[in-house]
């Protein structure tokens, strides 16, 4: 059910679970109070904000004014990615002061913090080595409590993890990124700001843009997709690429900037339908390298997509008839000059560049030295394992990372 209240719409995120809910028209500090009152009834809320949103404009400042004496703590800043270490200190320190509902201001690594947080209060998590049995891929607990305290996100960036439930955690001495899932929950309520948008840097708006743009591409490539699973993608598709473009030619286009908010809906429910393939397994393990979230997508997903042509051709060409069916892309591709016939990874390395997004290892500094281990590490990332060809051997990874590498 949808309602809206003077120029507030709030509705389900998805069609088929009333949580989470999504927020728009106010701005995010009134719906912030808003909602801490009348749908939490909390008094202790706990912040946890980007840093940059925190030192460069008055965003916290406004929500702190905003939700009074009921702010009982504040973290600013985790470093991309989700350190262990830093999560482990944020659930201490939201412990210590008794917090009943956790609010983000910024990225999705916050928004994965907090959702491993609330996960690690809920079963007694006090050290790092704690943390750890709470991972997907460990044994160490008979059985796992569901988290009780709620989280309200408040996103600048595309990378939809305030709509998933599960979360990326990043091991600080192995740098392996580890998974946390059920019973863990995500956000109940997304409030959704374009306006405030506009502080996010245009590198990291459009790079995570194309992180939602992966969850759309490797959703419709799968060889598990639906009827169903390829119409969510293809909406989301249709409402991020045009979107993205838009903004990258005016940083100020509200609407443009909003359309791309609800296109990450999409992608996030079509990444929850269908397993996602080896762009999101490898992009796990790239990232804890320095690589941003986004960026792990803007170079790993044309190699990805070349690599499995071989087996999912007719998925990809679905992708390439949505992309080529709008005229803002059209014109794009047209003046890469971009063969109607190319391959998927072709047209969408034209996209990523015309972004000015970086599309090679190279570009980002990750030497032919790291790839080894990256390959190693990847191996262990279930995602691999769920690509259209599923990547059971280095060799397989080495070869996409090949393609990628930007390195003659």
């Amino acid at each position: 059910m949808t309602s809206t209240d003077a120029t507030e719409t709030l509705r389900p995120a998805f069609p088929d679970r009333d949580e989470p809910k999504i927020s728009f028209g106010l701005p995010f500090p009134e719906a912030c109070a808003k909602h801490v009152e009348s749908t939490f009834n909390a008094s202790r809320v706990y912040i946890i904000a980007s840093k940059s949103l925190s030192k460069t404009t008055g965003a916290l400042v406004s929500l702190q004014a905003a939700l009074g004496d009921k702010v009982i703590g504040t973290r600013i800043g985790m470093k991309s990615h989700t350190l262990w270490s830093e999560v482990v200190e944020i659930i201490q320190d939201a412990r210590n002061v008794d917090a009943d509902l956790l609010v983000t201001l910024g990225a999705g690594s916050l928004s994965d913090g907090a959702k491993i947080v609330a996960l690690a209060l809920a079963n007694d998590v006090f050290t790092f080595e704690d943390l750890g049995t709470l991972a997907s891929s460990s044994p160490g607990r008979s059985s796992i409590n569901p988290p009780a305290i709620p989280i309200i996100s408040i996103p600048t960036s595309l990378s939809g993890g305030e709509y998933t439930n599960h979360a990326g955690g990043t091991h600080d001495k192995t740098h392996q990124k580890h998974m946390f899932g059920d019973p863990i929950k995500g956000p109940r309520l997304v409030i959704l700001d374009a306006a405030l948008s506009t502080t996010t840097p245009s590198s990291v708006w459009l790079s995570t843009g194309i992180r939602a743009v992966d969850h759309c591409v490797e959703c419709i490539c799968s060889l598990k997709s639906t009827p169903e699973t390829d119409e969510t993608a293809a909406k989301g598709l249709k409402k991020l690429i045009p979107g993205l473009l838009r903004c990258n030619y005016d940083g100020q286009d509200v609407d443009a900037r909003h359309e791309c908010q609800l296109g990450v809906i999409d992608a996030s429910r079509a990444m929850g339908l269908v397993p996602m393939g080896g762009s999101h397994g490898i992009g796990h393990q790239l990232g804890p390298l320095g690589v941003g979230h986004g960026e792990t997508s803007c170079i790993m997903l044309p190699s990805v997509c070349k690599f499995n042509a071989k087996v999912n051709s007719d998925r990809q060409k679905k992708v390439i008839d949505i992309l080529w069916g709008d005229k803002v892309v059209e014109k794009v591709l047209q003046k890469w000059k971009v063969d109607r016939q190319a391959e998927l990874g072709t047209v969408l390395n034209a996209i990523i560049g015309e972004l000015g997004m970086p599309r090679t290892l190279k570009d980002v500094g990750i030497g032919k030295d790291k790839l080894d281990g990256l390959a190693e590490n990847s191996l262990k990332d279930p995602w691999c394992k769920s690509n259209p060809i599923p990547l059971e051997e280095k060799r397989q990874v080495m070869e996409i990372l090949d393609m990628a590498s930007g390195y003659s």
